[in-house]
């Protein structure tokens, strides 16, 4: 007998289990649409009707965390990928010098961490957001995005380095 809270077209997959990885999903969607709340929303709909419909499977070769991570990292590629390259060329012609204020010490670090994650490559940066902000494994990210765990060991190991030699001479102003 079928749980009856499994899905009709998708029987590995619960309502309540979908419903626990919701807000993860939900942050993953809004770095994917650039934070636009609206674009999130369509984006999550569009890939609940996947999962609803059967048209994406799960046929648990993954954690299902994985597997929906997956679903909107495809949806968001095939949807957004114009829309964001116009994004981040919009970005760099709009972007002013920060000037820091010594009150301000505490975000302006904040600020510049998240400069050097923005200014990684695509992939680098998506596996950096994925292992730190969505508490994934490397190989968990790496399925998301849809590469092999030698090549997500790769881009996150390239991505510390970048970010290493990036961050590395403001922490030798900071600690002096």
């Amino acid at each position: 007998m079928r749980d009856r809270d499994a899905l009709e077209n998708n029987p590995h997959i619960t309502r309540s289990a979908l419903e626990a990885i919701h807000g993860q999903v939900f942050g993953w969607a809004l770095s994917r649409c650039n934070y636009d709340r609206t674009a999130a929303e369509d984006l999550m709909q569009q890939a609940y009707v996947e999962l609803l419909s059967g048209r994406a499977r799960f046929d648990q070769r993954s954690s299902l965390k994985t597997f929906v991570f997956a679903v909107v990292q495809n949806l968001a590629r095939s949807r957004f990928r114009r829309l964001a390259s116009r994004l981040r060329l919009a970005d760099r012609y709009r972007q002013e010098p920060r000037t820091a204020h010594a009150t301000d010490d505490l975000r302006v670090g904040h600020d510049d961490v998240w400069q050097a994650v923005h200014n990684l490559p695509s992939r680098q940066r998506d596996i950096i957001e994925l292992v730190f902000c969505r508490e994934m494994t490397v190989e968990e990210a790496s399925a998301v995005m849809g590469v092999s765990a030698g090549t997500g060991r790769v881009h996150y190991d390239r991505a510390k380095k970048a970010l290493r030699h990036s961050l590395g001479d403001q922490q030798d102003t900071g600690s002096a």
